[in-house]
């Protein structure tokens, strides 16, 4: 099968989305005029580690937030939002907070989930989270298509839950990631490869 995407592919199910996979889930929080928000985003990476910086994607929009959704729209008052990482433990809450709530309501509460509180920014992170990054904006770059944004953000601090570290790396019980559609899958299985 060919296609072009801007032409359409004719299946049920748009294959972009499960073609880029796995996926990292970063599950960002934020704090703005209206209070704290949590949701995730598949469309996200680490791009750098010296200096430390990460990007994720935000698309469409809601009609209570203008062009955006509320993450990006509380990154733009902040300046600032926290990536925090997912484990399967925490697969429910973090697709509770996937849900479409008014501007305003607290994900963390909606979804059960305790907060702790950031060293470097003025935002809530996810207590329970095997790691959380935290982050100043650097950019908010408009992508092709309506209500697309890349954010990009200078990493300022790291919180690594102890259990987590194990001789001297971060090795968390698993790692969740998006294959797309509804499908997502629990990393467990690792092999080591030394570079020539």
């Amino acid at each position: 099968m060919f296609y072009r995407p801007d032409k359409g592919h004719d299946l049920p199910h748009d294959p972009f989305h499960a073609i880029v996979a796995p996926r990292p889930i970063g599950w960002i929080s934020t704090r703005g005029q209206m209070g704290d928000n949590l949701a995730p985003y598949s469309f996200f990476t680490a791009v750098s580690a010296s200096p430390a910086q990460v990007v994720f994607a935000s698309t469409a929009t809601k009609p209570d937030r203008g062009d955006t959704k509320d993450t990006v729209t509380q990154i733009r008052e902040s300046g600032v939002f926290c990536v925090n990482l997912v484990t399967s433990a925490l697969a429910a809450q973090m697709n509770a907070t996937s849900a479409m709530l008014a501007a305003g309501e607290d994900e963390f509460l909606a979804a059960g989930l305790e907060k702790a509180g950031c060293e470097m920014i003025d935002c809530a992170r996810v207590a329970a989270a095997p790691a959380a990054l935290e982050c100043r904006l650097v950019q908010i770059v408009p992508l092709l298509g309506q209500s697309n944004f890349l954010v990009h953000g200078a990493v300022v601090g790291v919180h690594i839950r102890p259990d987590c570290l194990r001789d001297g790396r971060y090795l968390p019980p698993d790692r969740l990631s998006r294959l797309g559609y509804m499908d997502y899958a629990t990393v467990t299985e690792t092999f080591e490869m030394a570079r020539p």
